[in-house]
């Protein structure tokens, strides 16, 4: 999968990658999709989130309490072409998703979501077995946590990762949502 993140968002000062402060604007957009609604935010810099659920208003409050100093502008003309991309890449992983990334983490963080992007449609990892690419010294509770921490659902695969033994594990957006990305992938 490629991606782009820009060089701006990863020099971020870590309390304004976490939480967008100052007068930071963030617009985002609502759309139906076969795993339920897709909420698509974007900042100055790119897609910083891209969060899955049953009702816009439940996504508007996510959102909210991820970027509670930034300005919330609900404008679905702004993020057009990011939420069909989205939306379209449920319908048809196999089109891939190519957004321009600002992603909003810890240093650890951010190296577990590039190591997952690196997990190509159609296959899965272990907690483990992503914590041994990151470091030997890395966590496999450590990387859970990284993926539960992942704001930007699809373009950050964290769906991708499962139990050792093949079992799905937890998943933000829930378990059957999981499910079905994987079925969907995996029919490629």
């Amino acid at each position: 999968m490629s991606l782009m993140i820009s060089r701006m968002a990863m020099r971020r000062p870590p309390e304004e990658a976490q939480d967008g402060t100052g007068d930071e604007t963030i617009v985002y957009g609502t759309s139906g999709c076969a795993l339920g609604q897709l909420l698509v935010a974007r900042s100055n810099i790119g897609v910083c989130a891209i969060l899955l659920g049953d009702d816009r208003d439940g996504l508007e409050a996510d959102l909210a309490t991820r970027f509670p100093k930034a300005r919330l502008s609900a404008n679905d003309a702004a993020v057009r072409d990011d939420l069909a991309k989205a939306v379209r890449f449920v319908e048809h992983p196999a089109e891939r998703l190519h957004l321009p990334l600002d992603l909003r983490g810890t240093p650890f963080q951010c190296r577990v979501w590039e190591k997952l992007r690196a997990v190509s449609i159609g296959r899965t990892v272990s907690y483990s077995e992503l914590a041994r690419w990151i470091s030997p010294y890395a966590s496999p509770r450590a990387v859970a946590r990284a993926c539960a921490a992942n704001p930007i659902a699809l373009a950050i695969p964290c769906h991708r990762v499962v139990h050792g033994d093949g079992d799905l594990a937890g998943y933000r957006w829930g378990i059957e949502r999981k499910r079905e990305l994987l079925r969907r992938e995996a029919a490629i």
